[in-house]
């Protein structure tokens, strides 16, 4: 079935099509025809790409681990443009994938079968800038590291940064309410984003793009779209606040003998570098081993079994430094660090962020099996201890790194392919160890396809129940990014 355009889903020596690997069956939609092509090519003429090597890349993961079998990708420029596709789309029953910059890890971003890929990338103006408020609006396929480019020119940041930003697309960010390293001074998206402009499976557009601080009337609708990873409407377009670019920036890498250490030290540092303190990250030695071995990154502190780095902006150099300085005073008397070193130079500050590059170096490992965790700190690295234990010489690595100052840690365990019986042995034992916590199975990541059937291990059946209610309501037919986030309705 399917008409003239139909081709099988060919296999792939990368990875297998997710619909066989974990062998979940397509859902009762239309498939595409050569009237649907014709119809989207006058919608957005020369932005139609049917060839199967150009749709190819749009149908795998960046990790490689899952991959879809679209035959049309669409890339729209405007939110009427999305309204017009969305609308056809839900009148012939096609389903729809909408994609940013496909950065995500947990099989979101890509089809499962052959839903119809609606990719952002065209959709990237800077709407306008307000440097009075700091409030920036602009379409969801805007590049992070292009916005912050941007508003640092203008003496503003984003109030977001991922390892992941010369890639990830804003409207994928606040789709999957992409956490990141900054969150522990500017806070979650769900705080920072101001409004939104949606459209919902009928193509019907949904402006709700404030740009007040303060809006109290009615239910606050943006948020019901922020992290529900595209299933309930089709982000175009965001307003957010953007706090001041720190004039003075320093960052700390330092070396802990024991996980306990990195805990004293993020209080002291807490309670010592206080207002100005923006990021509080910490690895084991694994992963710097793996990042020294596979991009050879040369570490700055040596033979640790754990790294912290410590980042403080603000607005005052010599103010900033001499806290920072009297914090590493303390910490090194008191035994808490060995080793560290202090960069303020903006060139030694790029060369030292060794834990953005730590998801890359694992990539040279094989097949990676990587689990966003939200823990109470305290227990943080016990999954770590725990997961080496469990699984023995059957994994290649077992290593642990995260944003300790929220809690959040990424697990990720290697292999040099993808093996059934060593997800068996993985899953569900760390959801079941992360509940037993009162933790969250994802973090900052979402659900999309990999997790989507472990939600209760963080809700109970009753907001389950809800949310695939205001799926029904938003999105009747299913349409919009099927097969992620929430298990199948009863």
């Amino acid at each position: 079935p399917g008409g003239p355009r139909a081709r099988g889903c060919a296999g792939s020596r990368e990875v297998l099509p997710t619909c066989e690997r974990y062998a979940v069956r397509r859902l009762p939609f239309a498939r595409l025809e050569d009237r649907d092509v014709a119809f989207f090519e006058r919608v957005l003429p020369g932005r139609v790409v049917t060839s199967e090597e150009e749709v190819k890349p749009f149908n795998v993961d960046w990790l490689k681990s899952v991959r879809g079998c679209s035959q049309l990708v669409l890339k729209p420029q405007t939110t009427a443009e999305v309204s017009q596709v969305l609308r056809y789309c839900h009148e012939r029953n096609l389903a729809v994938n909408p994609q940013g910059g496909n950065t995500g890890l947990v099989g979101g971003s890509v089809p499962v079968f052959d839903e119809i890929i609606l990719s952002t990338a065209l959709m990237n103006q800077i709407i306008s800038f307000d440097k009075v408020s700091g409030i920036l609006v602009c379409q969801a396929g805007c590049v992070l590291e292009r916005l912050n480019e941007y508003l640092e020119q203008q003496g503003f940041i984003m109030p977001l940064d991922l390892g992941a930003k010369g890639s990830c697309h804003i409207g994928g960010n606040v789709a999957t309410n992409a956490g990141g390293l900054r969150l522990l001074r500017y806070g979650s998206l769900r705080g920072t984003v101001l409004g939104l402009e949606v459209v919902l499976a009928d193509g019907s557009a949904l402006d709700c793009l404030t740009s007040l601080r303060k809006d109290n009337t009615g239910y606050d609708l943006k948020q019901l779209f922020i992290g529900s990873e595209g299933t309930l409407g089709v982000i175009t377009a965001v307003s957010i606040l953007c706090p001041q670019k720190p004039k003075a920036v320093n960052l700390a890498f330092l070396g802990c003998q024991s996980f306990a250490k990195v805990l004293e030290t993020f209080t002291t540092c807490r309670a010592m570098l206080g207002e100005i303190l923006s990021a509080y990250e910490f690895m084991d030695e694994k992963c710097m081993d793996l990042v020294e071995r596979h991009l050879k990154l040369s570490c700055p502190v040596t033979d640790s079994p754990f790294y912290v780095l410590i980042e403080t902006s603000g607005s005052n150099s010599t103010h900033d430094e001499e806290k920072l300085n009297n914090f590493l005073e303390q910490a090194m008397a008191s035994g808490l660090v060995t080793d560290g070193t202090v960069a303020t130079d903006s060139k030694k500050i790029k060369a030292s962020h060794l834990r953005e590059r730590i998801t890359e170096a694992l990539t040279h490992e094989g097949y990676v099996y990587k689990y966003d965790i939200s823990l109470p700190v305290g227990k943080l690295y016990d999954l770590v201890t725990d997961m080496r234990a469990r699984l023995g010489q059957s994994a290649k690595n077992v290593v642990g790194y995260g944003h300790l100052g929220d809690g959040n840690l990424h697990l990720n365990i290697t292999a040099e392919s993808y093996s059934h019986s060593l997800l068996d042995a993985i899953e569900p034992f760390v959801y079941e160890w992360t509940a037993g916590c009162s933790g969250s199975i994802s973090a900052e990541h979402g659900l999309g396809f990999k997790k989507k059937q472990f939600i209760q291990y963080s809700k109970p059946r009753e907001a389950v129940v809800l949310m695939q209610q205001f799926k029904a309501m938003l999105d009747p037919k299913g349409i919009l990014n099927p097969y992620k986030t929430l298990p199948s309705a009863p």
